[in-house]
């Protein structure tokens, strides 16, 4: 199926609801039958008929059904944000006693989730440098069922080797999962590379509008089905039929979105790259990048994301580039219409910040709005920062 049918008509069986262009709002929590034998069956099929809206409900079906298609996958599920998808996803594969493998430097509730949470339970984990793929066979254990890829990974934008660490994964009987949310599944294609499951936020580019908070999971229909009889329906993370009818309004433009964005991406990271207030920039699709090589190779195009390290002398420069812009606005989280800012200081308040990460470090979010004037709106900030 081409993007634009799967966007635009897959799943919306217009016939069966007056030919509406929009596809309907379901908010009914509850399915009524006619008789108990019609009532018991379809109680068997909670997967794939309404019953009870935390299961199954049919504006949200159209929903995965498109989701799925886009990753390339049997089935999809919903669920009420990236981090509850994430979760999930970790949680259908792990049980105690058993360990997991994930790249360094993942999401921050990502890493809270494996370093932290699971840790209560009997679940351990290590934590490896994804540049390298031999890291991910170096620690694996007897107990090894995961290994959790997040390429590129948050803040920095390093890739990992997705073909080579999923057939590992597949020669010792491990399960992949992998955090898709930079590239949406229009710039990257995962299940095609070897990953088992695929999650995103999509808060992020799916939605696109910065008005719902949701997150997705892509697999084989086994996966999904065994998923949906314990973690969704047991721990309840579902999406609302509204927040999916908004979701499938947003898809409508994914692809215009992505391509503008990465576009525009593209062109101030080669602007910032040879600004002297700019130490380094971090993103895939820059030539002078050390994964540029695997980017072009399993990625279609950069994404919207990019970080700079700035050549600033203390916070406080860091935070007067950050006050200076007009056209981004403070926040965090990404993906819609707007640019935005996230400086790593934000994090702490003094000059004592610690972090793995620079503390010079500000993720840029390159929204629709014309390049030109954002790369204007940049370098007035930088002219800004470096006046004492």
């Amino acid at each position: 199926m081409d993007i634009s049918y799967i966007l635009n008509h897959l799943g919306e069986d217009r016939e069966n609801y007056f030919n509406a262009v929009s596809p309907p709002m379901m908010l009914s929590s509850n399915f009524a039958f006619a008789n108990v034998a019609t009532m018991r069956e379809e109680l068997t099929r909670e997967l794939e008929t309404p019953f009870y809206t935390r299961g199954y409900n049919p504006t949200v079906a159209i929903l995965r059904k498109k989701i799925a298609a886009l990753e390339g996958a049997e089935d999809a599920l919903v669920f009420s944000s990236g981090s509850a998808a994430v979760a999930a996803a970790v949680m259908s594969v792990v049980k105690q006693g058993d360990h997991l493998v994930c790249v360094a430097k993942p999401y921050s509730w990502t890493n809270t989730l494996i370093g932290k949470y699971l840790a209560k339970y009997g679940v351990t984990s290590s934590f490896v440098d994804g540049g390298r793929s031999q890291a991910f066979e170096e620690a694996l254990q007897p107990n090894t069922k995961l290994i959790y890829l997040e390429s590129p990974n948050s803040l920095t934008f390093e890739l990992q080797d997705i073909e080579a660490i999923c057939a590992l994964a597949k020669s010792k009987n491990i399960t992949t999962i992998i955090d898709n949310s930079y590239n949406s599944p229009l710039n990257q294609s995962p299940i095609e590379m070897g990953v088992d499951l695929v999650v995103h936020s999509a808060t992020k580019y799916l939605n696109g509008h910065s008005d719902v908070v949701a997150g997705v999971v892509a697999g084989s229909r086994q996966r999904i089905a065994a998923m949906m009889a314990e973690e969704y329906m047991t721990l309840g993370a579902i999406i609302g039929a509204h927040d999916a009818w908004l979701m499938i309004r947003g898809m409508r433009t994914l692809e215009l979105r992505v391509n503008r964005s990465a576009e525009s991406a593209q062109y101030l990271a080669q602007i910032l790259e040879k600004h002297p207030a700019v130490k380094k920039v971090h993103y895939p699709f820059l030539e002078t990048n050390h994964d540029y090589d695997l980017a072009k190779k399993q990625m279609k195009q950069g994404g919207g994301l990019l970080s700079i390290e700035l050549n600033a002398e203390n916070v406080e420069a860091v935070e007067r580039f950050c006050n200076a812009l007009k056209r981004f606005l403070l926040a965090t989280s990404w993906g819609g219409h707007e640019s935005l800012c996230f400086p790593l200081c934000a994090l702490k308040a003094s000059a004592s910040f610690t972090n793995p990460l620079p503390w010079n470090l500000v993720r840029l979010y390159i929204g629709l709005e014309d390049k030109q004037v954002l790369e204007e709106d940049l370098k007035q900030a930088l002219d800004k920062m470096q006046q004492a």
